[in-house]
């Protein structure tokens, strides 16, 4: 098959051109496996999308003792975190809350 495509890859005629991406498409599709591999975390695979997403604000209810493991991680986290609220700031502003009564 990739020996045909290199000999027909300067094919100038569109029509034949056609004819011969649909005779490969058809005998890729014909000699397929009938029942492909497909990786588990893959697309497709049994696995996929399984994995739970963790949002960031959870880190913050753990324990001192706990952060206290990961102190080179979590010093510049807060680093970031406060990064981003100065960004926040800088680009809408104080967020001011009215009281109703």
């Amino acid at each position: 098959m990739r020996q045909r495509f290199q000999e027909n890859r300067d094919e100038k005629d569109l029509i034949k051109a056609k004819q011969l991406l649909l005779a490969g498409e058809q005998e890729l599709s014909d000699k397929r496996h009938p029942q492909p591999m497909k990786f588990p975390y893959s697309a497709g695979g049994i696995s996929f999308g399984r994995e739970g997403r963790v949002v960031d604000g959870v880190l913050d209810h753990w324990h001192p003792l706990e952060k206290a493991q990961y102190p080179a991680y979590f010093t510049r986290r807060d680093q970031r975190k406060q990064e981003f609220v100065e960004r926040w700031h800088k680009k809408y502003g104080e967020h001011h809350v009215e009281e109703h009564h």
